[in-house]
């Protein structure tokens, strides 16, 4: 019997390089491979500490000077919908999600590119191709899916699984205390559904289904415009030097 130990994960830490949220900011990331048997349980651990994962790899801030990056996690049964959000529920009656394995689709990639060139003209994931698409849905060692939201083409009847226009995507992952969120991406064409504020209550949703506690929504960054939308979901965690805390946006000055 094969007693040796499954070796412990190796963290490494990148070079400096510009902040993609505040200007005049440098950052650094510390990073690890997630990869091997214990990748889920890894990718568990590292998430509920303030990890995020891309493809094979879960990595953190570590900038020097800087703490703005937080991680965020919304309490899914203690959740409840404002008057917006419920707007956005009813313009989206007739969606409907289906969940698929981590599998790439040629529809997908027509969408993430239209998403893309709309909203990202000059981000860091701007020239990506099909390749690179299909490589950030395959990449993975944990329990991911493909969450497909569709509109439900007139007459079909029962929500079922869907066969219309695919109005957005999820990447996420499923794990022990929760869904998190690794990326979305939605047609901007369709600006009065608020796709994005769609797939979060949807997956707010789902997670009080499964009876777990979170979803994991990534960094929240203060001072950045783009990323303000994750404070709208209340009751949420934030990730400090103590742990995770209530976050109070009254008390945030």
């Amino acid at each position: 019997m094969n007693t040796q130990a499954t070796p412990s994960p190796q963290f490494y830490l990148t070079a400096p390089a510009v902040c993609p949220y505040l200007p005049g900011e440098m950052e650094r990331k510390v990073f690890t491979h997630l990869v091997g048997p214990r990748a889920a349980e890894m990718n568990d651990l590292l998430t509920q500490g303030g990890f995020r994962r891309s493809q094979n790899i879960a990595y953190r801030p570590a900038c020097e000077s800087c703490r703005a990056c937080v991680s965020v996690r919304i309490l899914a049964h203690e959740f409840e919908p404002v008057r917006s959000m419920k707007r956005v529920l009813a313009a989206n009656r007739d969606v409907i999600a289906t969940v698929y394995p981590a599998q790439p689709s040629t529809e997908q990639f027509s969408l993430f590119r239209h998403y893309l060139d709309d909203r990202h003209q000059r981000g860091g994931m701007s020239d990506m191709s099909a390749l690179d698409y299909a490589i950030m849905v395959e990449d993975t060692h944990v329990n991911t899916r493909v969450i497909e939201y569709r509109r439900r083409e007139p007459g079909s009847g029962i929500r079922t699984e869907a066969k219309g226009e695919l109005l957005a995507v999820a990447l996420t992952d499923m794990m022990s205390d929760g869904l998190s969120m690794v990326y979305s991406f939605f047609n901007p064409e369709y600006e009065k559904r608020s796709l994005g504020t769609f797939m979060i209550l949807d997956h707010i949703a789902r997670t009080r289904t499964l009876g777990l506690p979170h979803v994991y929504l990534g960094y929240w960054v203060k001072g950045s415009a783009k990323m303000g939308y994750k404070t709208r979901f209340q009751p949420q965690e934030h990730l400090t030097p103590r742990g995770w805390e209530i976050f109070d946006p009254a008390t945030d000055i």
